[in-house]
């Protein structure tokens, strides 16, 4: 019965995550952290790395340190919040950094209503290129209104 315990935990630390990234990405990287931000919103960015991707490692360090302390002496809670967030992590490169931003060649085909959502809702955000008036702060749940703009053009084909 542990195991169930730790499978909730784990899952409930990805969920939470995406509050976690939205808050951040509206409040840190449209506030203070605009300096590591800003380069993400410029179009046509020339390098393969961006000042923004600072950021992973804002979120990889607390994973690595709960990874550590919760093996310590036997596995603990602590393993399973840390696995949570390299999940959400894990998810976030897929999403953002390949499906979206297509940094990456993998998926360059993928024509889901739930990505296409995702994509224009995206787009909206990057269509501010300053720090202010941005919306759609969030990366895997956005306003149903994109989804089900995606759904409608899926039905129309």
């Amino acid at each position: 019965m542990e195991i169930i315990g730790y499978i909730a935990l784990t899952l409930l630390v990805v969920v939470t995550m995406e509050g976690v990234t939205w808050l951040t990405h509206k409040y840190i990287m449209h506030g203070l952290g605009w300096y590591l931000h800003e380069d993400h919103h410029q179009p046509g960015y020339p390098h393969v790395f961006e000042k923004n991707d600072a950021f992973f490692v804002v979120f990889a360090i607390p994973s690595m340190l709960l990874f550590y302390f919760g093996t310590r002496g036997g596995i603990n809670w602590m393993f399973f919040v840390g696995l949570g967030i390299l999940i959400y992590g894990i998810c976030y490169f897929l999403v953002h950094d390949i499906l979206i931003h297509r940094r990456f060649k993998w998926f360059d085909n993928t024509n889901n209503w739930y990505f296409r959502g995702l994509r224009k809702a995206h787009k909206m955000h990057h269509k501010h290129l300053g720090k202010d008036e941005g919306e759609c702060f969030g990366m895997l749940f956005v306003p149903m209104k994109y989804f089900r703009e995606a759904r409608l053009s899926t039905v129309k084909r």
